[in-house]
């Protein structure tokens, strides 16, 4: 078994600190587990207080003097908070004063287990609307050095979007395309798991998927398989780990559903208030839940079929 993505992670950040005058900045960083064992015990961490605004302050000053800070919010919800240096300067520093501001925001996403309706979900595509700030959902190993290699290689801040399940595996996630298949799913995040669960469990109900693995949520470059893929099936489904209204999987189903001329829909987190307590859970869409939408929308390609002139 090769390296998990939370030892990546972990190689990383190590590589960045001790030899490349990086420097990593976060709130209760080498505490609880070391964020599920991805920060590495070595020099160049920097533990700020939790006062939210003056953190991302200090990882813009970082990265104006060339130090490429890696900023870890150990919690995506907290983002609300810890946002608006990034976005209202960070991001905009180089097209405004022609001043790049290069910082790695490392936003990790967790959910479930009541841990509380700040902390908990995923709100990478708030971060969508923001000019100037490349957004990244690496789930697996792989995935995840290809977005430092294009960290390093720009001077763009980043917005990376963790997922906690990512972290304990190694797994490399390929992409399904198989002949005559009757929906093509696009998967982002942690439901790109789930999307791989209800895959299987679809093909043993003789329903052929194809699926296609999302890193890059901005900028969003279709390949011209999945462009194909969806003019072949006539129906796409975009799956999300992050909040379904004015979020991205509407949004890059409307993109494609321009670019194919096919309805796309879209499926994340429902429009309520998520963790606390059990009964309030709102996390990213099952694989059951998968399943169920998915012979919806084939259910309703079949009457659209049915109802065009021979």
């Amino acid at each position: 078994m090769g390296k998990t993505t939370a030892e990546t992670i972990s190689e990383i950040t190590r590589k960045h600190l001790t030899e490349d005058n990086g420097l990593l900045l976060g709130q209760c960083v080498t505490a609880v587990g070391w964020i599920g064992g991805s920060v590495p015990d070595c020099e160049g961490i920097a533990e700020i207080p939790m006062t939210d605004v003056a953190g991302p302050g200090f990882a813009v000053g970082c990265g104006l003097m060339g130090r490429r800070p890696i900023f870890v919010v150990r919690y995506q919800g907290f983002m609300w908070y810890n946002s608006s240096s990034l976005i209202n300067y960070a991001a905009k520093s180089k097209q405004v004063w022609n001043r790049p501001c290069p910082i790695f925001i490392r936003s990790v996403g967790m959910e479930g287990n009541g841990i509380g309706h700040t902390a908990s979900s995923c709100v990478h595509s708030i971060f969508m609307h923001s000019p100037g700030l490349p957004i990244a959902a690496p789930m697996s190993p792989i995935e995840y050095q290809s977005v430092w290699d294009h960290f390093m290689s720009n001077d763009d801040p980043i917005y990376v979007s963790e997922h906690r399940r990512s972290f304990p595996s190694s797994l490399e996630m390929e992409n399904i395309v198989q002949d005559q298949a009757d929906i093509t799913i696009i998967a982002i995040s942690a439901s790109r798991l789930n999307a791989i669960e209800a895959e299987k469990t679809l093909r043993e109900q003789n329903i052929k998927c194809n699926l296609f693995h999302l890193l890059w949520l901005k900028p969003f470059k279709p390949t011209e398989e999945m462009i194909q893929s969806l003019k072949k099936t006539k129906m796409g489904l975009v799956i999300d780990s992050d909040y379904e209204i004015s979020g991205a999987s509407r949004s890059l189903a409307y993109e494609l559903m321009h670019k194919t001329g096919v309805p796309v829909h879209a499926l994340g987190l429902e429009d309520r208030v998520c963790g606390v307590a059990p009964e309030l859970e709102n996390i990213t869409p099952s694989s059951k839940k998968i399943v169920y939408t998915i012979k919806q929308c084939i259910q309703q390609k079949r009457t659209m079929d049915f109802s065009l002139p021979a």
